[in-house]
């Protein structure tokens, strides 16, 4: 096997992907592949993919060597068995900007085991998050973190119709933003999630007016729950006014949830006035399996 290129003493040195290819001995297509699964982190300088030879060292001594000491191509050792880092590795490709990888890394992820409805809570769900905290840090563009989410938005589609449940329908759901809040990728995903838990769901995206919101609720054949979500500190009290505006249209009958990374705990929902508290997008379906007072296999 060819040696990593000897960096020139700074700590940004990067080699070409095909020089990287040329050190790992296989074809650059094959070294192509592990940048678009996420496997080795690589950034496009103009036509030109480059990798930080700290990245490509690292990349070497975590693949397998096989019995005749030759190095299997497929993916990186994962020592002692553990999961394969598959939100890291789809971080990387948003924070890129590459759509297609982002795909790839889902699709990997997918061959390798992991159920849609595991995609949406252990890939897309925390890669966003670390990507808000980050640009919260200032260490990523607003632009990047938009970007991302309009990838995540086209992966959401792609993955949607896998989410869909066959029977009849336990109820429905109605979610969304309150007015300001123009955060609606959260909303999005737990949409998604709450079809495959068996329900019909009204998504209405971002930036809800309070009387909008209770007009569609109000309509809503079997309706089960309304799920308010905030994103954003600023929008806690447009949260409020909206929660007050559903609980006194819709009366004591229909429970109303709060979730979000603004919202912090279910004491600070009850603050806000919700009945119920989603620290996550797994948890709206417990909730909505506790409403309706069976498990989700049910028929």
């Amino acid at each position: 096997m060819t040696e990593v290129p000897e960096a020139p003493g700074s700590p940004g040195a990067t080699c070409t992907l095909q020089e990287a290819a040329e050190t790992l001995g296989v074809h650059y297509m094959t070294a192509y592949r592990y940048v678009r699964l996420g496997l080795l982190p690589a950034r496009k300088a103009g036509a030109v993919w480059q990798v930080a030879l700290p990245d490509l060292t690292a990349f070497m001594q975590a693949r397998p060597t096989g019995p005749a000491g030759t190095q299997d191509d497929a993916v990186p050792v994962r020592a002692g068995r553990r999961r394969a880092p598959w939100a890291d590795r789809l971080e990387a490709r948003l924070v890129a900007g590459d759509g297609r990888g982002a795909w790839s890394v889902i699709e990997a992820a997918l061959a390798a085991g992991t159920d849609v409805r595991e995609v949406y809570l252990r890939l897309i769900a925390p890669a966003m998050t670390s990507i808000g905290v980050r640009w919260e840090r200032g260490e990523i563009d607003v632009a990047t973190e938009h970007r991302a989410s309009g990838i995540v938005l086209r992966l959401l589609g792609r993955l949607s119709p896998r989410m869909a449940r066959r029977g009849r329908p336990r109820g429905t759901v109605v979610l969304g933003t309150p007015a300001g809040e123009l955060h609606s990728l959260p909303v999005a995903m737990v949409a998604d999630l709450v079809r495959g838990g068996g329900f019909e769901v009204s998504d209405l995206g971002g930036d809800v007016p309070p009387e909008s919101f209770l007009h569609i609720a109000r309509a809503a054949p079997q309706l089960v729950a309304v799920g308010v979500s905030v994103t954003t500190a600023e929008c806690l009290d447009s949260a409020a006014d909206t929660i007050a505006v559903l609980r006194d249209g819709l009366g004591e009958g229909v429970p109303v949830m709060a979730g979000g990374l603004g919202v912090r705990n279910s004491a600070h929902a009850a603050t806000l006035g919700a009945d119920a508290y989603a620290p996550d997008a797994g948890e709206v379906v417990t909730l909505l399996d506790r409403l309706t007072g069976r498990a989700p296999s049910e028929p």
